[in-house]
């Protein structure tokens, strides 16, 4: 179902402090952007932001962006991020979040300085024709390896089998190494686990939901 177009997200997003609006004065110095030298992580569509907004108010120490295209979801993500940092009195330091369309990510990240990416829920694209499409392909593990930093991690959850699997084969194609999988997460014991609204939603009609760690070699 697509969402209601909100009339106050972009303006809201406008007078944003952490919403970026052209994130390509940033690409090559993320690191100046928060002025520290903090690990970065990056979720590759941030939705709603529920998860950005978990994993990072309790994690000062890393400094997270979040991107996705539409401004809707982006207006939300604010709203989320602002509301878990005022519910712990703290100011947002640590985290931003920009537009951009993913198959085009280099637009805005260049170089070796990413250390965790997060892709959650990803659209599972099921014609073969669409494939390509998907944030785990082979090709777009390709790009991500051009700024992720040797030993870096790519987190991706997901409810949808056939997404699952053939992303094992991608990460093999793209050389990296699974460092863990299970096809049941709720039910791993896999700690901290920041829960994402299709996460809850797909849960609740008894989908088991799919996870994996994988490290660039």
């Amino acid at each position: 179902m697509r969402m209601r177009t909100k009339k106050w997200a972009k303006p809201e997003l406008a007078v944003c402090p952490f919403y970026i609006k052209n994130p390509e004065d940033y690409r090559g110095n993320w690191k100046g952007y928060f002025k520290n030298d903090n690990p970065i992580h990056l979720e590759l569509g941030c939705g709603k932001g529920r998860f950005l907004a978990q994993v990072a108010v309790v994690n000062q120490d890393i400094n997270f962006i979040g991107v996705d295209l539409s401004s809707d979801m982006l207006g939300l993500t604010k709203r989320n991020i602002e509301a878990s940092y005022k519910e712990k009195s703290l100011e947002i330091k640590n985290v931003c979040t920009t537009w951009q369309n993913i198959e085009r990510i280099e637009n805005i990240i260049s170089g070796d300085v990413i250390d965790r990416i997060y892709i959650n829920f990803c659209n599972p694209w099921h014609k073969p024709k669409q494939y390509k499409k998907r944030l785990t392909h082979t090709r777009q593990l390709l790009n991500y390896r051009k700024f992720l930093k040797d030993s870096g991690e790519v987190h991706f959850k997901t409810d949808d089998d056939q997404l699952f699997s053939h992303s094992l084969s991608y990460f093999e194609e793209a050389e990296f190494e699974v460092i863990y999988q299970t096809t049941d997460l709720h039910s791993s014991g896999y700690e901290p686990n920041y829960r994402t609204e299709h996460e809850d939603m797909y849960s609740a009609e008894g989908i088991k939901i799919k996870f994996l760690i994988a490290k660039k070699v």
